[in-house]
């Protein structure tokens, strides 16, 4: 993952902690259903808000370091 992920707002990063929460390791999975979801409704905001938690659901999950080391 050598991306780094831009998160909106502090509700996405709630979001995506919802998710680990609910569902751990599938939780990419759900928020990437939830995005799919939304584009197969024509909601190409709420689509691109789940692909963006999708990501970030993706890293916190992660034992991989992501970024600079101090």
């Amino acid at each position: 993952m050598d991306d780094i992920v831009y998160i909106a707002d502090r509700q996405a990063a709630e979001l995506a902690t919802q998710l680990l929460d609910e569902y751990g390791h599938a939780a990419p999975a759900e928020a990437s259903a939830r995005a799919d979801r939304s584009r197969d409704l024509g909601n190409v905001i709420h689509f691109c808000r789940w692909r963006q938690i999708e990501r970030f659901v993706a890293i916190m999950g992660s034992d991989d370091v992501i970024g600079t080391i101090h």
